[in-house]
């Protein structure tokens, strides 16, 4: 085979026999393996699937290269402008090359292809192509706001379309990233067809930095569906604040980093309104806030009827469950639940609680008559789900392995740098 003419240097060896010399000198060097060369252009020896010119090449189309003749290939890297790399397989004879993952649409690629020929002379080509521009975009929108909250703040994520059916849950989980310092082992859970929410095995570590990313931008998800850029989101947590209301004792012991801090006398639901037991997460705080019965179905005419401003409430579900100040049954508080399922307590305690807590600071309630907070349709029941049913959630859920890890969660559509 005639290429273009390459020098080579020849290296000539005079061998030299040292006495007292510990070890022997080889002659020679790298540069006399055919791979050690500096490879030719060979244009003209590797083809593609590629079009011509400055044609955008369709996404759902794979990509393909080929050697001619006698030659083979050795290796092929396609990488695009975020580094992203794109799988595929070598055939047997190492002839063809083909990707196997999809190319992201709107984007361009790199393609490095090396190559030898009959004689085992190296060679090698660099393409380059775009991808036409997707017409349909999923966008993806992170929760909460950054900023800083408790130890149980779910990361959630919002789609613009719903996704249903299994594969195309995969590629879209694949694509959100989740990461804390330090190190925690988590996983998403799909809440519906357009909702995931991500939380750890256990809390959040204390003082934690939380980076989530979506790596969705320009990839295919299902049909001539593709991902959108998302705007990333950072996270961090606060000391580990707990707050455990036991109703059958009328107590709520306060705790931070493991170390009680308070413990206050309260009143939760009575008989018919009983507080539900579980874990819950602070949603909000509101200085003042007006309280009707009618609002949870109970009756202007019903002796249970009630209308009141209450103050430093701090909400821990959407239905209306509070922790409050209850100046009106501060002789019940500690001896007796009088409430209609929210947590009383004094004016004074219900201030400091209120300026002790933040969004995300856990909220739990033992001993009630009341049913078990619900996981996702009435605030942040997530952490009543155990592990083993939370993993049940996720797409990639390995069924093999039902204490699937982060070496699950962290498999990419495509290998990275």
């Amino acid at each position: 085979m005639d290429h273009t003419p390459r020098i080579r240097p020849v290296v000539s060896c005079t061998l030299l026999v040292v006495t007292l010399v510990a070890g022997a000198v080889a002659c020679g060097g790298a540069g006399d393996h055919p791979l050690a060369a500096q490879p030719y252009d060979a244009a003209d020896e590797i083809s593609s699937n590629l079009p011509d010119g400055d044609t955008k090449v369709d996404s759902d189309r794979p990509l393909e290269v080929g050697v001619k003749d006698d030659g083979r290939i050795t290796d092929v890297t396609a990488v695009d402008t975020t580094g992203r790399h794109v799988a595929g397989e070598l055939d047997a004879d190492g002839k063809r090359w083909h990707s196997t993952s999809a190319l992201a649409a709107g984007t361009r690629y790199t393609v490095r292809v090396r190559m030898e020929d009959g004689d085992g002379d190296p060679g090698s080509r660099t393409l380059s192509f775009e991808t036409s521009t997707a017409k349909k975009f999923l966008k993806v929108a992170f929760g909460p706001q950054a900023g800083t909250y408790g130890v149980g703040q779910p990361i959630t994520a919002q789609l613009s379309a719903p996704i249903k059916d299994k594969a195309s849950r995969a590629v879209v989980e694949r694509a959100l990233r989740v990461r804390s310092t330090p190190a925690v082992v988590g996983s998403w859970y799909w809440v519906d067809d357009k909702t995931l929410h991500y939380r750890p095995k256990e809390y959040w570590p204390a003082r934690a930095t939380i980076d989530v990313t979506s790596g969705l931008a320009g990839i295919k998800v299902t049909g001539t569906l593709y991902g959108s850029p998302t705007k990333a989101l950072k996270l961090t947590t606060g000391d580990r604040v707990e707050a455990v209301t036991d109703a059958a004792a009328h107590t709520m012991t306060v705790m931070r980093d493991g170390k009680v801090i308070n413990t206050i006398p309260v009143t939760t639901g009575k008989p018919g309104f009983a507080t539900r037991n579980g874990v819950k997460v602070v949603l909000s705080k509101e200085y003042s806030v007006r309280m009707r019965g009618e609002t949870i179905g109970i009756s202007s005419d019903s002796d249970d009827s009630y209308d009141l401003l209450v103050y430093y409430a701090t909400r821990v579900t959407w239905s209306g469950e509070y922790v409050h100040a209850a100046p009106w049954s501060t002789g019940s508080q500690g001896y007796a639940n009088v409430s209609h399922g929210c947590t009383g307590m004094t004016t004074g305690l219900a201030e400091w609680f209120f300026n002790t807590v933040r969004e995300g600071d856990i909220v739990k309630v033992v001993g009630s008559q009341g049913e078990t907070m619900t996981p996702f349709d009435n605030g942040y029941g997530d952490w009543n789900l155990s592990w083993a049913k939370w993993q049940k959630g996720s797409a990639l859920r390995n069924d093999g392995d039902p204490e699937r890890t982060e070496t699950v969660q962290a498999a990419r559509l495509r290998p990275e740098v």
